[in-house]
């Protein structure tokens, strides 16, 4: 058995969300996700999130392909969450590449390209223009 674990804010969720959740999935047999909380995603990116945390998670619990999804409080804890939920292989976007390699002492790490034009800021910007 392999578990895999990521992390993510997954506001306002689109289809780069789906494909990153799905090819993390395929690396394992079990795929843990880690929803970033209100508080984190505000200080990370200096707003709110669109939907709340406990939307988020509703979200991502209701894809096949999760088995287990929780609240990360801090981007500090990575190995903590790795250690508790004894993953085998983190996964992250490629625009975190190297951050988390200090982490290979205790899983894999391996960093999935994004879907190339689809962002959520990008997607609020346009929003937001818009009106």
């Amino acid at each position: 058995m392999k578990t895999i674990i990521t992390f993510g804010t997954f506001d306002v969720f689109h289809v780069g969300h789906v494909n990153i959740l799905q090819r993390a999935a395929s690396l394992g047999d079990t795929l843990i996700v880690g929803v970033s909380t209100d508080q984190l995603n505000y200080n990370k990116k200096g707003r709110n999130p669109i939907y709340n945390q406990l939307d988020r998670m509703k979200i991502i619990n209701s894809l096949r392909y999760v088995n287990l999804c929780f609240l990360e409080e801090s981007l500090e804890k990575k190995e903590e969450y790795i250690r508790k939920y004894d993953a085998d292989v983190l996964v992250m976007g490629d625009d975190w590449k190297g951050k988390f390699d200090h982490l290979s002492n205790l899983c894999e790490v391996v960093y999935l390209e994004r879907t190339p034009s689809v962002s959520t800021t990008e997607i609020i910007e346009v929003i937001s223009s818009a009106t």
